[in-house]
């Protein structure tokens, strides 16, 4: 009977250590420490990002005034490729990861929240989405291609961050 307990809380501390790194991303901890994500976090915040933006771009270009159709337009491109290069990278077998199939919960939410919207209503929140989703995704751009743990996705990090860091300056310039 110890033997089973002991062996419970192990394993209950061992799922508890590796819950809490996920949390700590989650829940931005690692960001203000300024930690860099574990490998399976950032292929998943990264490609949830993507997802987002991909898919809250779209509904921009159905929805919105020439001035962001024009922005969402790049936003779909070039997050389409981002897209693609972190799938190439998993198929290389370059990076042993697996690219989640569906967004965060928080990313989904705010998708669904713009579904509701249309006019300057819809213009107005995605203009405040892409500033906030380019802030994050700079972070975790920066914190993994400056201490990722895995080389090539560290160096795939750092090398696409630039263009997000454009996007944000963008979207903080349209947000005005």
């Amino acid at each position: 009977m110890k033997t089973l307990i002991y062996v419970s809380l192990i394993l209950a501390a061992t799922s508890s250590a590796v819950s809490a790194q996920s949390t700590a991303e989650k829940t931005g901890a690692n960001s203000l420490m300024g930690v860099a994500p574990k490998t399976e976090d950032f292929m998943m915040e990264a490609a949830s990002s993507d997802m987002f933006e991909i898919g809250s771009s779209k509904l921009a270009l159905e929805r919105s005034d020439a001035k962001t159709k024009i922005f969402a337009q790049q936003m779909l491109t070039d997050h389409q490729k981002t897209s693609d290069e972190l799938k190439g990278l998993i198929s290389a077998g370059k990076v042993k990861a697996t690219v989640p199939t569906k967004m965060s919960s928080s990313h989904q939410s705010m998708l669904d929240d713009l579904k509701k919207l249309n006019g300057d209503d819809f213009t107005k929140q995605y203009h405040s989405d892409q500033e906030d989703v380019h802030e994050d995704a700079v972070d975790l751009f920066k914190r993994y291609g400056d201490e990722g743990e895995n080389a090539e996705l560290k160096a795939w990090a750092a090398k696409t961050r630039p263009a997000l860091e454009h996007h944000l300056k963008v979207a903080t310039e349209l947000n005005q």
